[in-house]
Parts: structure tokens; sequence; C-alpha cells
């Protein structure tokens, strides 16, 4: 009869692969982590056919004839009906005894004392990890892994793009296996290495000459009240006020450090409002140098010291301010039987057309019209009469007249009686002084 051996292969997986197992024909023992042998007989469903016997052995087993003297399965039972009855009792024979060797599991090894020890693959050089990667011993076997910053994709550690996945909070910069981070101008980068905070600009070195105003990330100069922000939008200038309008002051603004103030001439005096400029009556507060025989007239920034009226012949004095010339004196007869002295006073520049002076005759005679025309002191053509009434007219100044300057009119009003046919005159000698500012 044939005796069938079945030896089985050891089958491992791959040194590269860090899998643990034991060789086929063994079974790993959980408790004390080795190799034991499985009983194929006991756990093959009809491991032998026909007339072979299974018979156990260490990582396999074995198919004998039934009627072979040298092995016995211990699973035939003397009993038996089905085999035939066991040979006559003859010498026993001496069977081998059958010791199993201790095999360790996958990536373990015996030590010097006869135990399954961990095999660092790692610190041995048996490990089969690409040299991208990283070896990491762990019981029984190895992993293969990449360092921080890579990750593992197809056997292979590529770089890890940080700043793809948004790591730092503004600015990023990549570099194989990390990254690193800035901020932009204006902030600061935080000990965390990631987030950047405000810098207060104002604090830190004040760049502004004024006033300074923090931002998230910047900063803005501000300038006090009189200045202006320069195009370098830190440096202030002073702001010239006066330039801006000519309306800020009545009569001169004068330009300071932030500021303007605005002054009067000689013979004025600057109102609460800061700008409007007040004629100074030097003649109501006695404040003039007119002797006891002149007559103080304000006008306005000064005033004027007017002698007293002298009538010249053949013209009597009336008044003070009144001459007359006699009918009976024949020197009278071309000249006008009264002249009266009036003074007035007028600022520089005043608006055209303007009503300036009221003259009216003070008797109306039966039958007489008059005619009123400016006799003298009209050589610019700046006025006129304009006859308002039968008995009155006005004197119209219809051209700006500008100061400082005395200007000095004959008004004539001429008296025409065709009843008793005569004709005479009257004059009002008008002298208008122009002052040298327009308020």
């Amino acid at each position: 009869r044939i005796l069938t051996a079945f030896t089985l292969a050891v089958c491992l997986s791959s040194p590269g692969k860090a899998q643990q197992q034991c060789t086929n024909g063994f079974d790993l023992d959980r408790a004390s982590g080795q190799c034991l042998d499985i009983d194929e007989c006991r756990t093959i469903p009809e491991a032998c056919r026909g007339d072979m016997v299974c018979v156990n052995q260490n990582g396999g087993y074995l198919c004998v004839p039934r009627t072979n003297p040298v092995y016995r399965s211990p699973y035939l039972s003397p009993y038996s009906n089905v085999y035939p009855p066991p040979p006559a009792p003859g010498p026993v024979p001496n069977y081998p005894t059958v010791t199993r060797p201790l095999i360790c599991r996958f990536g373990f090894q015996l030590d010097e004392n006869n135990q399954c020890a961990d095999v660092d693959e790692c610190a041995s050089d048996s490990h089969q990890c690409n040299p991208t990667q990283i070896c990491i011993n762990t019981e029984g076997g190895y992993t293969c892994s990449c360092t921080e910053g890579y990750w593992l994709l197809e056997g292979q550690c590529l770089d890890i793009d940080e700043c793809r996945y948004g790591y730092c909070q503004q600015l990023c910069a990549n570099v194989p296996g990390s990254y690193s981070c800035t901020c932009n101008p204006g902030f600061t980068l935080n000990d965390d290495g990631r987030s950047c905070q405000d810098v207060n600009e104002c604090t830190s070195e004040n760049p502004c000459t004024q006033t300074c105003v923090n931002t998230y990330g910047s900063f803005l100069c501000r300038c006090e009240p009189g200045y202006e922000l320069e195009a370098d939008g830190v440096n202030c200038s002073d702001m010239d006020e006066c330039s801006f309008s000519e309306f800020l002051c009545q009569h001169e603004c004068v330009n300071g450090p932030g500021s303007y103030y605005c002054t009067c001439p000689s013979g004025y005096n600057l109102l609460d409002d800061n700008r409007s400029c007040q004629d100074i009556n030097e003649c109501e507060i006695r404040n003039f140098t007119c002797t006891s025989q002149q007559t103080c007239f304000n006008i306005p920034g000064e005033y004027k010291c007017l002698d007293p009226v002298r009538c010249e012949e053949p013209y009597l004095q009336i008044n003070e301010n009144r001459c007359m010339c006699p009918a009976e004196n024949p020197g009278c007869r071309d000249q006008p039987f009264t002249i009266l002295y009036r003074v007035m006073d007028m600022v520089s520049g005043r608006s055209v057309p303007s009503d300036i002076f009221q003259m009216q005759a003070t008797t109306r005679y039966p039958g007489a019209y008059y005619i009123f025309q400016i006799k003298s002191g009209n050589e610019g053509r700046e006025f006129y009469m304009r006859q308002t009434g039968p008995i009155s007219a006005t004197l119209v100044m219809t051209r700006p007249v500008k100061g400082p300057r005395t200007v000095e009119l004959d008004l004539e009003m001429i008296t025409v009686n065709t009843v008793i046919n005569f004709r005479g005159s009257s004059v009002i000698r008008l002298r208008i002084f122009v002052s040298q500012y327009s308020f």
C-alpha cells in the first residue's frame, strides 16, 4: 500500500508588508502569542479516503494504509464493526516520540530565553519603506509613514500645501514640509504663528504731526481746526482762511497759525462779531484837534475841521451858513440871490444810482415855476439833478466815487415868473467828503 504524506508549504506574506500570521498548519494562540499545530485529522472532514488512515503531524498530517502495522490511528475504535479485528498480539512497536517545536508568529523571533520577541524591522533595515518615507516599528511588524508636512499618496510622501488650506490668516508661503505665515503692513503676527493682530500705529510710533486715528490695518491723520492735511497724508500745514473769501472781514483779514483775525483801519473799532468795523465819531468823543473857531465834522474813519463861512463881496452874511446878495446892489444883478452852504459825507464806492441830496424851494409864488440844475463841480459827470416835483429836485449819483476825495457842487434853483417877468436863482454850495473806505 502507498503511504501518502501531506507536506504543507510555508506561505508567508511578502516581507515588505507589515501583516503578522502563522504558516499553514499552525494557528496563533492569542494567550501565548505562539503558533500551535493544527490537528487536521480532527478539523478536516474525510481528510483521508478509502482504506487510508489519517495520522496528525507537526504542521500537517499523513494518510497511511489501515493495515500498516507501523501506524495506528488513534481515532479507530478497537470495537469497530467496520474494520477487521486487530491482529494477534505481538510485540509492541517502539514509535518515536514527536515533539512540537516552538514557532513564533510572523514579526517575532525566539530570543535567548526561548521566548518570542518582536523583530524591529526599522532598526534591522529589513523594511521596505520608500526612501521618502520613515519606518515606524510596531508589535510584530512596522508601518511606513511620512514626516510632518507630508502626506502618503500611492507610496510616495508628497508635500502638503498648507497655504491652499488656509493655514494662515493673511499671507502664506509654502515650503517643503512646512509653511510660513506673514501679515500685511499694519498687522503683526501673533504667537500662534498663524493669526494677525492690528498694530496701533498711533500709540507705537504716532506718525502724524497732529492727530492720529487708528484704523484696522492702518491709520489716518487729522489736522486741528485751521490746518489742512498735506498730500503726504501725514503733515499738517496752516490753512490761509483769508484766501478763501474776501467777505471774512469787512476791512482786512490777517492769517495766523491755525486761524485768522480781522483788523480795522485807523478811525474804526472792531465790533463784537470780530469782522465788522464801526466808525469812531471823534467829534462826539471830542478826540479832535480843531480850533475853537472851527467846527468838527465827522466822516467815516476820520473827521474834518471846518472853517466858519465867510461871505465874499458883494454878499452879506445872513447867518452862519447863508450869504445873500442885495437886489439893490448893482453887483448882484447877475449873481445868485442867496448861497447856502451845506456839508455831507459819503462812503467810497457807494452803489449807483443813488439819491444823495434833496433840494426844494421854501416859497412858492403865483405864476412862478422852478428849474433845478448843477451849475458847477460836475466835470466828471458823476451827478445829475432829477426834478421830483414843481418845487423840488433830487441830486442823483450816477457813477461810483472813490475816496478819499472832496467834491464841491453848486446846485442851482432858478425861479421864473412870467407874470412879473422875473428870473432869479439861489445856490446850494454842497461839499461832499468821500471817505477812504466803503464802510
